[in-house]
């Protein structure tokens, strides 16, 4: 190789080579949360079953990392919850992911902000769930049911659990709250006063003939589900 050959630059390999260009999880939001995020065992907060990830979706070898492994059983009432995700046409959204994060059964978050010492920590209750929605476009998850937890300017918030939503297409998570039809202190809620009257069903659940509290999400349209700012 001559002296003018080794200082020519080398071909760019780098991320701005043209020849890499393309669609990249940097540019669009989805759908990878199936086979990445949501783990085996992820919405089920107080057993050892597989609710969570869509098993269709994984590679067999790869089906068996990130077992749920909870380390007790949690004190409370065990719930389930459900819903469909819904687009602006009312048609199921497949590919979606939702994370709920709530207190325990006595009011308590798992949490290093919470330092309250009038309501425990629960050691085997996290608090936090990750699942997809299944075909038909069903997020479930496994729980217990939570206790009241202060609100702002010493309120005392009804039972409720946040609900975060993650989409394809959905640049900001979507945060919203699944409140329970019924409980004690839904008429008081400092949160729900925020939200016009007319439009409050959107964040209560309902209860099933199968015991499970049942909340649709929908994105837009039509008794569209009410979203917080962040």
């Amino acid at each position: 190789m001559t002296d003018l050959e080794m200082r020519q630059p080398l071909p760019r390999q780098d991320n701005q080579d043209p020849a890499l260009f393309g669609q990249t999880p940097s540019q669009t939001v989805g759908p990878f949360f199936h086979y990445g995020l949501p783990w085996k065992g992820g919405a089920d907060l107080v057993g050892k079953s597989d609710m969570g990830a869509r098993p269709e979706l994984f590679a067999e070898e790869h089906w068996v990392l990130n077992l749920s492994s909870p380390t007790g059983t949690p004190v409370g009432e065990v719930i389930e919850i459900a819903g469909h995700v819904l687009d602006t046409d009312g048609a199921p959204v497949v590919d979606a992911m939702i994370e709920i994060w709530q207190a325990n059964a006595v009011g308590r978050y798992h949490a290093l902000g919470d330092t309250r010492t009038d309501v425990a920590i629960d050691p085997h209750f996290i608090g936090f769930g990750r699942a997809s929605t299944d075909v038909e476009g069903v997020y479930r998850f496994r729980t217990i049911l939570p206790g009241s937890v202060p609100g702002p300017g010493d309120t005392l918030q009804a039972p409720h659990i946040a609900l975060s939503l993650f989409g394809r297409g959905i640049i900001k998570r979507l945060a919203t709250r699944l409140y329970f039809a019924g409980a004690a202190g839904n008429d008081d809620d400092p949160v729900l006063a925020y939200v016009p009257e007319e439009r409050r069903a959107t964040l209560i659940a309902q209860r099933d003939d199968d015991g499970v509290w049942w909340l649709d999400l929908r994105l837009a349209g039509a008794n569209e589900t009410v979203f917080f700012d962040l």
